[in-house]
């Protein structure tokens, strides 16, 4: 499974990202899930890996971090939807999971091959410019930091970039 954090965006064209941060409300408005599991082992991909603390303490990962990735899960900045006749703004991580199955859903169109499991190739992608890393916010226990945090993960993926270099991937591979 590929873990879904959230961010809030701002944006003064609707086009042109100026900032993107760990979506968190507070206590009463939201904020994205993240951590390290107490039940699931480190995969292979996940190695080494720390997790930041708000604190400013850093934890090894002692199991699974969450999430590997993150989007705009902010409703202050997120999806206008038409839903029976009314239009309104949604976000939360049950918007991003969605979000990122039709990224996989038109790389796997592109790539002409299903991308199969994905988290290894994107943690070999971290800190490339297929995925737009988010170094600020948290969602109360953690915070944001370069590469991987459980917040945001690896964090956004971008569309294009990820798309090119999973082909320099499936190239070398022969996937």
């Amino acid at each position: 499974v590929t873990a879904c954090g959230g961010t809030s965006l701002v944006s003064t064209d609707k086009r042109t990202i100026q900032s993107e941060t760990v979506w968190n409300d507070g206590a009463q408005g939201g904020a994205t899930g993240g951590g390290i599991s107490k039940i699931f082992p480190v995969p292979d991909w996940q190695t080494g890996l720390s997790a930041a603390e708000s604190s400013g303490s850093t934890t090894p990962l002692s199991g699974r971090g969450v999430p590997d990735v993150a989007a705009d899960a902010d409703p202050g900045t997120g999806y206008t939807v038409l839903v029976d006749g009314q239009t309104f703004a949604i976000g939360g991580t049950s918007a991003v999971a969605p979000l990122l199955a039709g990224l996989v859903a038109i790389l796997n169109q592109e790539l002409g091959t299903p991308v199969g499991f994905l988290n290894p190739e994107l943690y070999k992608l971290g800190g490339t410019s297929a995925l737009r890393d988010i170094i600020s916010g948290n969602n109360g226990t953690f915070a944001a930091a370069t590469g991987w945090d459980a917040c945001t993960g690896l964090g956004a993926p971008l569309g294009t970039a990820l798309l090119s270099a999973l082909k320099g991937t499936q190239a070398t591979t022969g996937r």
